[in-house]
């Protein structure tokens, strides 16, 4: 009976406290549910200049004493919350130094998570009231796109929810980010023009319209040689019969696809074109080359390899209009690429990208003759590709969603919020990556898949973490270690570029390591085996291994003499990544590297052997991952590429001679020029990074000059906008090769991706296909500057862009419409003048609208128009098929 007694109480108290459990479990629930739904969140950037305005960015350790100024506004529509047991999670890419109010504080939880939450002295937020919150944040915020989206409310064991004017994947963030204004410059030394519609008009003005006749049989890119003659061949309804002998059946299978998307049929009965391969005629042996004959009886083409057939047929796609396509010129051609690597990467780690987006992205580049596709598969944000054997990188690895413990997930980062399901989280299975790779073989592209290491390595960690500890709980110690990237006894104070800890940094001096290394590439080359395509070419990663605190932009707090201009820290708690791994402390000790710095260059040697060992004779790495080798010779594999990617004004024009003459080949990958996810042009509005430059537009990357990068300094600016000089002081042996790149931090869509990849890929495969004769010869210790030197011919670069501007406005533009590429539409330049609208556009050909009554109506412009001065003018361009539109802006 007493036991029985005792089994009620006991049972009655356990019922008493999972009441009490779910009564709280569902006030906290009522809680979030009511201030996501009823707070409005307000961002404004106030100042991108604090420092300048009386804030003492330098003993609030802002690197480069740079820090801004940011007011945080929750408005509450609703009643009033008093509680205090929530926080507000959001994605700063800025670290936060100070917070001004002393109701909130907000701690840095990893990455660019931060936490916002009510102190003690939290007074509630009143019914209809508006709380302001002043932050003062590192560096500068001078794009709308800093801001990132999906804010989110926690509270104890509740669901977290996104407040709701925050939650959007889309670049439209006006629901909570107020406009920038005048605070548009990264300080009072930015020299940039703002791209006004009268500025942008100027900036236009020297392009000139083309009548479409002198734009014919012109390809893009452009060959070495090419004749047009004054027929012109017209196609009847059957199209075009292709007789590639020597052409694989898949490669052959994408040519009629791509006549399809043209409208064009394929069939015995069409318009001639035969091709065949034959060595001998080509003295250079350049793989690719081909030579074309465009006559009214067929086309011909005689190429050196299956490639040079392929680029052969895409060159009399390329003369082909997609409204009339029906018409082909007669000419004559004779080609090959300037340079063996023609490239683009893409970071599929910040945000995840579809395959079908991944798809398009390799069908495009094929049909501007660009052969090498870098997949960047990790990063510290997300594992992108299965591994069998290792289900924890993509069970754990490949999502984000809230969830402290990263047992299940990685914290959220760059606006994905507290969920799984957008762009933060995804995967590319076994089956989809050997897809990928068979699609990008069909169309002579290499795809070289890059699993970055040591650094950038977090989502790897994590989920080997999670492993490990799985296996320890099952009692496998051995089964458990096997793969481990982290020495538990390493207890380094370490903060990466992008604001992550030690578990960032992938463990260079354990054995498990360099298996997991070695499982991964081994399975990563089965599947290229299974996709026809064996690796030839694996990519290391191995940029950015250290501590931003080391960096020149910062001075040790109890230093006896200070620098102005730079923040003040206490270094004497920072460390070198691994500084306190007993493992690498022992490397250390026995001379295995001379110090902790050292440790990536070794790994990378290390790497190297594993790659041979897999039957990989090349490798490549971004140029931080061989800092310290002596020369391409240290490594196992017979060839070592580097991605340069210095920036130019700040020295790159000559350090890039130091990785070329240790035996390194040099894929010119500069930031300030080809780095895609830096915006078009310098306005808030457009989104982008711009650590390395205000702008890439497609002017700026045509008129780059990979081959001679000092020689840019005469036809370019620096970040700020301002001219500097270049000179090379070493011997430079040439490029290897041309690679753009797209980041995508900010970059949370597939159709974001295409905006910022199209039409500027065309520009980059122009450059990497094609030297142009206003590009000079590499000269040591000749000096180039703008305005001061005047080595360029600057009429050939002028008429040499505004043929390209033309081709793309006139033809190339309603091509990416038929292939449905979601590519950017440029904002018309414009201005008022004697009473009437004149507008203009960097690529002429395309259509330009404006409206009088605040977009009610768009008309077609056609000419200087007759405008009152009250009218409110507003301006945009249309894509050649008339279902997209650009950026609207007011004149």
């Amino acid at each position: 009976m007493i036991k029985f007694k005792s089994a009620i109480i006991a049972t009655s108290i356990a019922s008493l406290f999972s009441m009490g459990a779910t009564q709280s479990v569902n006030a906290s629930q009522k809680l979030v549910d009511t201030m996501s739904s009823q707070l409005r969140l307000n961002y404004h950037i106030v100042d991108n200049n604090a420092v300048n305005h009386g804030v003492d960015c330098a003993a609030l350790g802002a690197d480069w004493a740079s820090c801004n100024k940011v007011t945080l506004t929750l408005k509450n529509t609703g009643p009033a919350i008093t509680d205090k047991d929530w926080a507000i999670y959001f994605h700063n890419i800025r670290m936060i130094l100070a917070v001004n109010n002393d109701q909130f504080k907000i701690t840095h939880v990893t990455g660019d998570l931060h936490k916002l939450e009510p102190t003690n002295k939290f007074k509630g937020i009143a019914e209809k009231a508006i709380v302001n919150i002043p932050i003062i944040g590192e560096y500068w915020q001078i794009s709308e796109s800093d801001v990132m989206p999906r804010w989110y409310v926690t509270s104890s064991n509740a669901e977290p929810k996104v407040i709701v004017n925050t939650d959007t994947d889309s670049d439209n963030l006006s629901a909570f980010v107020e406009p920038l204004g005048e605070q548009w410059k990264i300080s009072p030394n930015d020299h940039n023009i703002l791209m006004t519609p009268e500025n942008r008009y100027q900036h236009n003005n020297d392009i000139q319209l083309i009548n479409a006749d002198l734009l014919r049989g012109q390809i893009l890119p452009t060959p070495s040689k090419l004749t047009v003659g004054k027929e012109m061949v017209a196609l009847n309804e059957n199209g075009v019969n292709l007789v590639l002998n020597g052409l694989a059946k898949e490669s052959e299978s994408v040519l009629h696809e791509h006549f399809k998307v043209l409208n064009i049929p394929v069939s015995h009965k069409g318009f001639n074109i035969k091709a065949s391969i034959d060595k001998s005629a080509f003295e250079k042996g350049v793989k690719g080359s081909y030579k074309l004959d465009i006559t009214p009886e067929g086309a011909t083409i005689l190429a050196f390899d299956q490639s040079g057939i392929f680029y052969g047929v895409e060159s009399i796609l390329s003369v082909l209009h997609a409204n009339n396509p029906q018409v082909i010129p007669v000419l004559s051609a004779e080609d090959a690429p300037r340079f063996e690597y023609r490239g683009m990467m893409l970071d599929t780690g910040r945000n995840f990208k579809s395959k079908e987006a991944v798809l398009q992205l390799l069908d495009t580049m094929s049909k501007y003759k660009m052969n090498k596709f870098h997949f960047h598969l990790s990063d510290d944000e997300g594992w992108r590709i299965e591994i069998p054997g290792l289900p924890e990188l993509t069970n754990l690895g490949s999502k984000r969603c809230h969830d402290l413990s990263e047992k299940k997930c990685l914290l959220p980062q760059l606006g994905s919020g507290p969920n799984s399901n957008n762009s933060g989280s995804g995967y590319f299975t076994r089956a989809d990556y050997i897809e990928i790779v068979k699609y990008a073989n069909a169309r002579f592209i290499e795809v070289i898949p890059e699993i970055d290491m040591p650094a950038h390595a977090r989502a790897a960690i994590r989920s080997m973490e999670v492993r490990y500890q799985r296996l320890m709980e099952e009692g496998q110690e051995q089964q458990a270690n096997e793969y481990r990237l982290v020495d538990p006894t390493d207890t380094s104070n370490t903060t990466t570029v992008q604001f992550y800890n030690r578990q960032s940094y992938l463990n260079p001096c354990l054995d498990s390591s360099k298996k997991f290394v070695n499982k991964v590439i081994s399975e990563i080359a089965k599947m290229h085996v299974e996709a026809k395509q064996p690796i030839t070419t694996w990519h290391f990663g191995g940029d950015e291994a250290k501590n931003i605190h080391f960096g020149n932009g910062y001075q040790d707090i109890n230093a006896t003499q200070k620098e102005a201009g730079k923040g003040l820290i206490d270094q004497s708690v920072e460390d070198h990544p691994w500084a306190k791994s007993q493992a690498c402390q022992t490397f250390v000790n026995t001379g295995v590297v001379e110090n902790f710095e050292h440790l990536p260059s070794y790994f990378a040697l290390e790497v190297s052997k594993i790659i041979k060992d897999n039957g990989i004779n090349r490798m490549q790495v971004w140029q931080d991952g061989v800092k310290f080798v002596t020369n391409a010779n240290s490594f196992a594999t017979d060839e070592v590429i580097v991605n340069f990617w210095d920036n130019l004004y700040w020295g790159g024009y000559d350090s890039v001679n130091e990785f070329a003459n240790k035996g390194y080949k040099v894929i010119v990958s500069n930031p300030d020029y080809i780095y895609l996810d830096m915006p078009y042009e310098v306005n808030p509005k457009e989104s982008g990074y711009y650590w390395a430059a205000r702008f890439n537009d497609e002017r700026k990357i045509f008129s780059f000059a990979p081959d001679n990068l000092p020689q840019n300094a005469e036809t370019s600016f620096d970040r700020n906008g301002d001219t500097f000089a270049a000179k090379g002081t070493m011997d430079w042996p040439g490029a290897y090769g041309l690679s753009a790149q797209i980041w995508t931090e900010n970059i949370r869509t597939d159709e974001k991706m295409a905006y910022m990849a199209y039409p500027r890929l065309l520009s980059v495969a122009e450059r990497a296909w094609h030297k142009a004769d206003w590009e000079t010869n590499y000269q040591k210790d000749r000096q180039f500057q703008q305005g001061e030197s005047h080595y360029v011919d600057q009429q050939k670069l002028f008429n040499d862009w505004n043929q390209f501007a033309n081709l793309l406005g006139q033809r190339e533009l309603a091509k990416l419409d038929a292939a449905l590429v979601d590519y950017r539409l440029p904002v018309p330049g414009a201005k008022i003048e004697n009473g009437k609208l004149i507008a203009n556009i960097v690529f002429p050909g395309l259509s330009i609208e404006y409206s009088i009554d605040k977009g009610q109506q768009w008309h077609h412009y056609q000419g200087p128009v007759s405008v009152n001065h009250d009218d409110t003018i507003l301006l945009r361009s249309v894509s050649p098929n008339q279902k997209r539109k650009s950026r609207i802006e007011e004149l």
